[in-house]
């Protein structure tokens, strides 16, 4: 993944545990839960990302996410820049920016969807590998059968988002699943 030279980052608490927030000149580039699979080396050490509390996607972002958890939004009016991916997974990521909410897919009809019905495994790397969690919503897609599979950031926290928003019973859910924390 490549992101902008002018990539800046601000953290927020939330319900669902911390979230790092990146952004460019163009838009939101990354949004993930601390601790997910997959997250920039850029976030910390040395060579991080400058943090910039004021930026105004940022803070657009935090705010519409603080919205989304508590309930008082159903959706995302944020500029996204998602060109540091491949074609493919830019085809990906679009396809699941047309999963409205409350519903789920699998990644077997996303790979249809794209036009790339032998493609599932990649489709289903491509949606692991979504820098901008919950606003790109690979929350909603799920295994055959609606079995409730795969999340960077949690089988917990794909749960509560499902939960949040209202989508229809998944199969082979545990009667409890572990808290995000």
């Amino acid at each position: 993944m490549q992101y902008p030279k002018d990539t800046v980052q601000y953290s927020t608490a939330t319900t669902l545990g911390l979230v790092r927030l990146a952004a460019g000149g163009h838009g939101l580039v990354g949004l993930w839960f601390d601790g997910q699979r997959h997250l920039p080396a850029r976030l910390d050490g040395p060579d991080a990302w400058p943090v910039d509390e004021g930026h105004p996607v940022l803070r657009a972002a935090a705010l519409q996410l603080q919205q989304y958890l508590d309930g008082r939004r159903t959706g995302f009016d944020l500029p996204l820049d998602l060109s540091g991916g491949t074609p493919f997974q830019q085809a990906v990521w679009r396809a699941l920016l047309a999963i409205p909410r409350g519903a789920t897919t699998s990644y077997g009809a996303l790979a249809r969807q794209i036009g790339q019905p032998s493609a599932v495994r990649a489709v289903g790397a491509a949606v692991g590998r979504n820098p901008v969690s919950v606003v790109v919503p690979c929350h909603r897609v799920l295994g055959s059968g609606g079995a409730l599979t795969g999340y960077a950031g949690g089988l917990p926290r794909k749960l509560a988002l499902l939960r949040l928003e209202g989508a229809p019973p998944m199969q082979d859910i545990p009667q409890s699943v572990p808290a995000f924390a």
